[in-house]
């Protein structure tokens, strides 16, 4: 899409999952993300953020 915002699918093969799986995780507010209007966007810097949050997570509780 440009600078640094992704789409629903985009983001998915981003992190590797299925489009379904981000729109279900929107749906839960498991994910950062933002809406225009009814379309929903990623920004690359937050889903970066994210996934480390999550990895650091995991990291603490397998510990």
């Amino acid at each position: 899409m440009g600078q640094g915002i992704l789409t629903p699918a985009e983001c998915a093969k981003y992190i590797g999952v299925h489009r379904d799986t981000i729109y279900a995780m929107v749906r839960k507010k498991e994910i950062p993300h933002f809406r225009v209007r009814s379309r929903i966007f990623f920004r690359v810097e937050s889903i970066d953020a994210w996934m480390r949050e999550q990895e650091q997570k995991n990291t603490k509780s397998s510990a």
